[in-house]
C-alpha cells in the first residue's frame, strides 16, 4: 500500500498521517496531553456532585414557597368570593397579598430576610433599631 510509505513532505522518520501507524502515534499523543490535563485539574467528587444537588433542592424549595404563597391567596380570595358574593374582589386582592406572601416567603427561605422574631447579634430584631437606641 502506498499509504504506509512515508510522504515526500516528511523526513522518513515519522509515519504518512493517514497511515496505520501515523493514526497510532496521534492516537499516543493524544492520550499522553489528556492524562497531562487530567492532572492539572482538581479531582471532581460526591462532593462536588452534592453541590449541584443542593442548588436544585433549593431552586425547588424556593420555588415552591412562591408558588404556595399564590395558591392560598387565590384559595382564600376565591372562598372569600363564595361566600361573601363579592366575586371577582377577593379572587383579585388575596391573590396579590398571595403574591407578596410568597416574595416574604422566598426572602425568607433565602436567608435574605430576618426571620420574624429574630434578634441579630447586635440586639435588633429584624430590621429594628438597636434596644435603647434613639429614633
Amino acid at each position: 500500500m502506498s499509504e504506509d510509505r512515508p510522504s515526500p513532505e516528511n523526513d522518513g522518520k515519522t509515519p504518512a498521517p493517514g497511515s496505520e501507524a501515523g493514526l497510532s502515534e496521534r492516537l499516543d499523543r493524544l492520550g499522553r496531553a489528556l492524562n497531562d490535563r487530567r492532572r492539572d485539574e482538581p479531582p471532581t467528587g460526591p462532593a462536588d456532585r452534592n453541590k449541584g444537588a443542593q442548588g436544585y433542592a433549593q431552586a425547588f424549595r424556593l420555588s415552591t414557597e412562591f408558588i404556595a404563597g399564590i395558591l392560598v391567596g387565590a384559595a382564600l380570595g376565591w372562598a372569600g368570593d363564595q361566600v361573601l358574593g363579592t366575586s371577582p374582589w377577593g379572587l383579585i386582592v388575596f391573590l396579590l397579598l398571595g403574591f407578596a406572601a410568597g416574595i416574604f416567603n422566598v426572602l425568607r427561605a433565602a436567608g435574605l430576610m430576618a426571620e420574624p422574631g429574630t434578634k441579630k447579634d447586635d440586639g435588633t430584631r429584624g430590621n429594628d433599631r438597636p434596644e435603647g437606641g434613639s429614633k
